[in-house]
């Protein structure tokens, strides 16, 4: 075949080729390695010295030709298919958009608002301080000297001798009687620390909520009324409470309360083992050597104290019965309190 003929037909193909494909084979089938124009290439070494100038010039020019046609076709079909895809995807724009998915506060978070928010009601302030705290305040000052016993149950990350990462908020309390004078009343809410295995009741690092009231004529039962008051706000007015003896160094008398099981509803479950209710927080009388301990006179004033983890209200209110799942970040849990 002549390189007239190869034009002739080269013409006609890329004429007929009606999308980038067929194209493609048009230009694989004379211009690609095994292709017609590069055959005729292989045809000079037939040719005597003569006549082969004339034909190299003749092949470049077909070549020209070719790729420049080509170039030209493929800008035609590539508008074409532009317009074809664009034509498919037509936007509507009377139809109501996607709304984007808003954010939510984690369930922690909405338990401690709801927290802070019912003491706030009740004339409590709320009050903070450093998760780093001085042995002094975190122990020593609560009636907890170096010798006590009780030191060992609190598991504690010690920096130094002097200094550790706190063990409960009960710092912030010694802290607001050395610097405000009676009355006080106030919560102390935050990260507390220690040195507990993760399982499905226990964490190293849990959030916990601290009340105190100390005041002339402060009695226990200005202490039970603020419990039962409280855990009726938070878990609902048909809740039963139960005091039980209990020890802390830095309250005298010491309870623990207990709160009907809101999973089963008092009749017992494995939740709250048989028992129909569960223990939410642990409560007292403070005692007199702490009210030395920060410069006030136990004849004078009294006052009562009580602490509770807001990981666990939080558990108890929803029937949560793994505290991991609060600290995981799964979106599939985290998305149920949205």
């Amino acid at each position: 075949m002549n390189v007239e003929e190869i034009k002739k037909n080269a013409t006609q193909a890329i004429a007929a080729c009606g999308d980038s494909a067929a194209l493609n084979d048009v230009r694989v089938k004379y211009l690609g390695k095994k292709g017609e124009i590069t055959s005729l290439m292989k045809q000079m070494g037939q040719l005597s010295p003569e006549e082969r100038p004339a034909f190299g010039k003749d092949v470049n020019t077909l070549r020209t030709e070719v790729e420049q046609a080509l170039k030209e076709r493929q800008s035609i079909i590539a508008h074409k298919e532009q317009q074809k895809k664009m034509q498919g995807e037509v936007i509507d724009i009377t139809l109501p958009g996607t709304g984007g998915k808003v954010g939510a506060l984690h369930p922690l978070t909405q338990v401690y608002y709801e927290l802070r928010d019912i003491f706030v009601s009740m004339g409590f302030d709320v009050l903070e301080g450093p998760e780093v705290e001085l042995d002094e305040y975190n122990f020593e000052k609560l009636n907890i000297p170096k010798e006590h016993p009780s030191r060992d149950a609190q598991d504690t990350f010690y920096i130094s001798d002097d200094v550790v990462l706190r063990t409960h908020t009960s710092p912030v309390q010694i802290r607001t009687m050395l610097t405000q004078k009676p009355p006080i009343r106030m919560i102390c809410p935050g990260r507390v620390f220690r040195c507990d295995d993760v399982d499905a009741t226990h964490s190293p690092v849990f959030m916990q909520l601290e009340g105190l009231v100390v005041d002339k004529n402060i009695r226990f039962s200005d202490l039970k009324g603020t419990i039962n008051t409280f855990l009726k706000s938070y878990y609902g007015e048909d809740v039963k409470t139960k005091f039980r003896p209990g020890f802390f160094p830095f309250t005298e008398p010491s309870a623990e309360v207990d709160v009907t099981c809101t999973v089963c509803k008092g009749s017992g479950c494995p939740a709250c083992k048989g028992a129909g209710m569960i223990e939410v927080l642990g409560c007292g009388s403070v005692n007199p050597v702490v009210l030395r301990n920060v410069g006030l006179d136990p004849e004078e004033y009294s006052g009562f104290a009580f602490g509770l983890g807001v990981d666990r209200l939080a558990t108890t209110k929803y029937g949560i019965t793994d505290i991991r799942l609060l600290y995981e970040n799964d979106v599939r849990f985290l998305g149920q309190f949205v």
